[in-house]
């Protein structure tokens, strides 16, 4: 008679007795004791590192030395990664690829967000791309190993999500063979349109707390700037909009514009501010900080006073507090983002980790934790408010 396997929890339980019971155990150790492969124990410790409830050693863990035990078992994967500290040795270590846009600019506290969630348990492997669809899909195809790259176990993309490229780049992430976390992006794929596994910011909700903001400051005739090439532009115009139906607002002035580093951006910076002045607006918000800024020393150059003839409110607030004035800006929790997208990841693979441990124990077909349902994980942003937007007088 075979005997039933463990849950996944009661197996995590006994690797912890183990672990509690020695001092410490490596992976071998815990995968003869606990009648399961390597591979789910790696997954399991993986899990509980991140987790804090053990502490990697080479070739396996041990009870953190300051004394953390089942009761630190909380589920959050927050902390300081240890450069120096040895990972589980080999190929004990999970190595989980990620794939950014940009490494300058707003992803940089993405990626330290999901290098503090690792602790040190995870080898993280990073390269930058763009919003290019070819680019995107060679670097992932790069990490996935199919020409003698790393083989990762997962991967962590924010791959561009507008047009007929992007939804076949889509399909494809969605038909590799390990699971895929979607980092600031939200894809479906499949004659269902089935959601990939994603953690993202809700910038709706962010662009609309700033024209709350706005509003209660005592603008009535407002402006909105977004960037030609962001995918994040479409979700602030869509809540911008509407709460300034719902507050009443007129949007006098709704442009999209070519990014700061482009050649045509100051020409379409001049037209931004001579539409401004055609209208009447007395407030923009602004997608991104460097455009922000840009515009508003243009204005400055004009003899337009900021806040006291326009008010200027950032998105991304990645430098928008070293503007002169200082400027109000939303804020996404992009360390967030990166941490939690991390341990979606990693809770996806312990989820297939248990499958193959079933799998092992029953003698069945391979499986690949498909009972463990899709999360989309949605953020909220914060209002930082500076000097930029005083109420108006």
């Amino acid at each position: 008679m075979t005997e039933e396997a463990p849950l996944p929890s009661e197996r995590r339980a006994r690797l912890i007795a183990r672990v509690r019971e020695t001092g410490s155990a490596r992976v071998s150790d815990l995968s003869r004791v606990l009648g399961v492969t390597p591979v789910t124990v790696r997954r399991d410790l993986a899990l509980l590192v991140a987790e804090g409830v053990l502490e990697k050693v080479h070739g396996g863990a041990r009870i953190p030395a300051r004394g953390a035990g089942i009761g630190a078992h909380t589920g959050a994967s927050t902390g300081i990664v240890q450069p120096d500290a040895a990972p589980f040795g080999g190929t004990d270590q999970l190595t989980i690829g990620m794939v950014v846009p940009s490494i300058d600019y707003y992803w940089p506290e993405v990626i330290r967000g999901a290098r503090d969630a690792a602790h040190g348990a995870v080898r993280l492997i990073l390269r930058g791309a763009s919003y290019e669809v070819d680019q995107v899909r060679r670097q992932v195809a790069a990490l996935v190993g199919d020409d003698g790259g790393p083989g990762v176990d997962g991967l962590l993309v924010a791959p561009p999500v507008d047009g007929p490229e992007a939804a076949d780049l889509g399909e494809w992430l969605a038909g590799l063979s390990l699971p895929v976390v979607l980092m600031e992006r939200r894809l479906a794929t499949g004659p269902y349109r089935e959601p990939l596994e994603s953690v993202a910011t809700d910038h709706a909700l962010g662009s609309g707390m700033a024209t709350r903001h706005l509003a209660e400051r005592g603008h009535r005739r407002v402006g909105l700037v977004t960037s030609r090439t962001s995918p994040t532009s479409a979700a602030v115009r869509r809540g911008f909009l509407a709460v300034a139906e719902e507050l009443g607002l007129d949007v006098v002035l709704d442009l999209e514009t070519v990014p700061l580093f482009d050649a045509d951006w100051a020409d379409e910076a001049a037209a931004v501010l001579d539409r401004c002045a055609e209208v009447g607006a007395t407030a923009l918000l602004v997608h991104s900080d460097r455009e922000a800024i840009s515009l508003v020393e243009q204005a400055q150059e004009r003899g337009v006073r900021v806040p006291t003839d326009l008010a200027v409110v950032a998105y991304d607030d990645e430098v928008a507090g070293l503007a002169d004035p200082p400027l109000t800006a939303v804020r996404p929790p992009k360390a967030a983002i990166g941490a939690g997208a991390l341990e979606l990841l990693t809770r996806r693979l312990a989820a297939r980790a248990d499958a193959a441990a079933a799998r092992d124990s029953d003698g069945g077909d391979a499986v690949t934790g498909a009972d463990r349902p899709v999360h989309r994980i949605e953020l909220s942003p914060r209002l930082i408010v500076r000097a930029s937007s005083a109420p108006r007088v």
